[in-house]
């Protein structure tokens, strides 16, 4: 034949036995994976959840589709927000983005 026999070669690890070294390769991976992706993510949930818990009337707010307004009401999990005068739109209160600074929309304007 053309092709010959390979064989493998072993780091003497044993039969069926693990490399310590590829062990801790793999736990230092999931540790990057960890403190570049999930930590960073997770903390980002958090600060939301406070935010959305600290809105009250008044507030001028971002609305996930880029729209400013100031809150009007609060309920349990919706808010109106009050877009331009006379006129408000019910969402619900995760659909808040940012918490605007006083005097915001009026700045824009």
């Amino acid at each position: 034949m053309i092709i010959s026999e390979a064989y493998a070669q072993t780091t003497g690890s044993g039969p069926g036995g693990m490399d310590p070294s590829f062990l801790v390769m793999m736990v230092v991976m999931f540790g990057l994976v960890y403190f570049m992706s999930i930590r960073p993510q997770m903390k980002r949930a958090k600060e939301h959840k406070l935010m959305l818990e600290s809105l009250k009337t008044g507030d001028e707010v971002i609305v996930l589709n880029g729209v400013l307004g100031k809150i009007v009401k609060i309920g349990d999990a919706y808010i109106d927000v009050e877009i331009a005068p006379n006129t408000q739109v019910h969402v619900q209160k995760s659909a808040v983005q940012t918490l605007l600074p006083k005097g915001t929309i009026k700045s824009v304007n």
